[in-house]
Formats: structure tokens, C-alpha cells, sequence
């Protein structure tokens, strides 16, 4: 039994196997799945074609201005191009603080034409400056200017404050009025009392209109502020008192700018513009509705 335990042994090894080697195996560095390339591909012109498609979305729903072409379309004149206004974090003379309610409240210092003169915002501020100079066709020793804007937010109050400021040091006597009387901020900006303002002369508390004139820190340029904002802004204005202001002013400065509320909120602007020689409609990139 053990010797045929042996030879059967001998039997099964000896016999040839079904597998035959034909060439040597080679090893595969790169795996078979996943396909990173094509992977990467389809991602691509997935990524892509979404992206592209949002981007349409975003721009088919998006009713805001968006370049120079969206105002010329309405045959508006543009005046000037103001870049957006940085803060700089080095410079800590640009912030100031104030007292909103009891909290502090931190506000952009909006005065660049007069920290900063040399900077592209202020020469585009003088910019403005000259356009307005050479298109203003009246004859009258004073011009009066108003300005506005269609929505809140939209940058009025700052290209008043620098527009005023680049009069100033053009060498022409500036009057700068803050008829905001819904969210009045003119006198934050130049660190002056609200009281006594236009509104004091106007409700017939003040007849001497010398007396609400402050003094600014930029020379040659003077403010007179809102004061009491009163429950009837609109009736004020439209007083003969608000008329006769005016025509006393420009008796006494060469140039008077006139802060007003937005357009679209209130009818303050468009009461304002019988008073005035030109008006100027500040439009935010981005923010103003078409």
C-alpha cells in the first residue's frame, strides 16, 4: 500500500497541467479604475456649462446696472465715473465714531478729497467738478446744484461732500445745505451739531440765516445742516421761506450744493429742483435698479 501510495504520487506529479505560460506577466502601474483623465474631463464640461448656465441666471434675473451701456440706452449724460472708495486699515484718520443711541457706531470718514488729494477717487471728484463747470449754460454769479439719487445706499451724501470740497479748492466761496431731512448724516461727516440747521429758518425760529452757517475744517467751504428734522419734510421745502433761503445764499456764495433724499422714497428731491440750476442723479454700479 505504501508503495503504491508512491506511485501514485509519482503519477499526479508527473502529469502536465492545463495552464501553459505564454508570456511574462507585466505589472500595471496605473489602475484600471477609476479614469482619472476622463473623470476630469466630464467634471470640465460639467463645471463649465454649469457655471456658464448660472452665470445667465444670475444675469437674466440681475435688474440693476451694470455697465456705462445701461445709462446711455436711457440718453442720460455721464457726468463722471467714481471708483469705489477703500478703506485703508493703516490710516485710522479715515474712521470716526459717534454716538448712535447711546452705542458706538463706527462710520466711514467720507471726506477723500480732502485726506487724500492725490488719489484716483479725488481726481475723479475734480473731474466731476469740470463737467459740471463747462455744462452749465447759466449766466447767474451763483450756481446751485442739487443732488440725489434714485435708492439709499447709493453714494449721494459722499459725492456732495467731495464735490463740495473740490469747489473749495478750485478757490470758489462753497455752500454745502443738507435738506435730508429723513436720514440727515452731513453733519456726522464734518463733526458739526445738527442744531440749529435750515430747518430753524424755515419754521420761522430764525430770520437771520448767517446764524446756521458752520464753519468746515476744508476752507472756503461752509455747511449749514438739516437741524430738528420736522413731521412735514416735504411741506417745508416747498415753502416760500425755503425760496427765499436760497435767494438770500446765493447773494453771498458762488457755488451751493444741496443734499436731498433719495427720489424713489420720498417727493423731497423732485420739489427741490424748482430751486436749483442743475441736477445731478448719482447711480450706483450694482445697486441701482434699471
Amino acid at each position: 500500500m505504501r508503495q503504491k501510495l508512491e506511485e501514485a504520487r509519482i503519477n499526479e506529479a508527473s502529469q502536465t497541467g492545463k495552464v501553459r505560460i505564454i508570456d511574462k506577466a507585466h505589472p500595471v502601474n496605473n489602475p484600471i479604475k477609476p479614469n482619472k483623465k476622463f473623470n476630469l474631463l466630464i467634471g470640465l464640461i460639467l463645471g463649465l456649462g454649469f457655471g456658464v448656465s448660472l452665470s445667465f441666471v444670475i444675469e437674466f434675473f440681475n435688474n440693476t446696472i451694470m455697465s456705462i451701456d445701461d445709462i446711455v440706452r436711457r440718453n442720460l449724460s455721464i457726468l463722471a465715473l467714481i471708483p469705489s472708495i477703500t478703506i485703508d486699515e493703516n490710516k485710522q484718520k479715515t474712521q470716526k465714531y459717534i454716538a448712535l443711541n447711546g452705542k458706538a457706531s463706527n462710520i466711514q470718514r467720507r471726506l477723500i478729497t480732502h485726506e487724500n488729494p492725490k488719489s484716483p477717487v479725488s481726481e475723479a471728484y475734480r473731474g466731476l467738478r469740470t463737467s459740471l463747470v463747462y455744462s452749465d449754460s447759466h449766466n447767474e454769479d451763483c450756481s446751485v446744484i442739487l443732488i440725489s439719487s434714485p435708492g439709499p445706499g447709493e453714494g449721494k451724501t459722499t459725492t456732495i461732500v467731495n464735490l463740495a470740497i473740490a469747489y473749495a479748492n478750485l478757490g470758489e466761496k462753497t455752500l454745502l445745505i443738507d435738506c435730508d431731512l429723513r436720514k440727515p448724516v452731513t453733519h456726522n461727516i464734518f463733526s458739526i451739531d445738527k442744531d440749529p440747521g435750515i430747518t430753524r429758518f424755515l419754521a420761522g425760529k430764525e430770520d437771520d440765516i448767517s446764524k446756521l452757517i458752520s464753519n468746515s475744517e476744508v476752507n472756503g467751504l461752509d455747511v449749514i445742516t438739516c437741524g430738528a428734522i420736522p413731521p412735514n419734510p416735504s411741506e417745508i421745502l416747498a415753502s416760500k421761506r425755503m425760496k427765499n433761503a436760497i435767494k438770500l445764499l446765493k447773494s453771498k456764495y458762488d457755488i451751493i450744493l444741496i443734499d436731498s433724499p433719495p427720489l424713489l422714497a420720498v417727493t423731497d428731491s423732485y420739489i427741490l429742483t424748482k430751486l436749483v440750476n442743475q441736477f445731478i442723479l448719482v447711480i450706483r454700479m450694482g445697486k441701482t435698479e434699471k
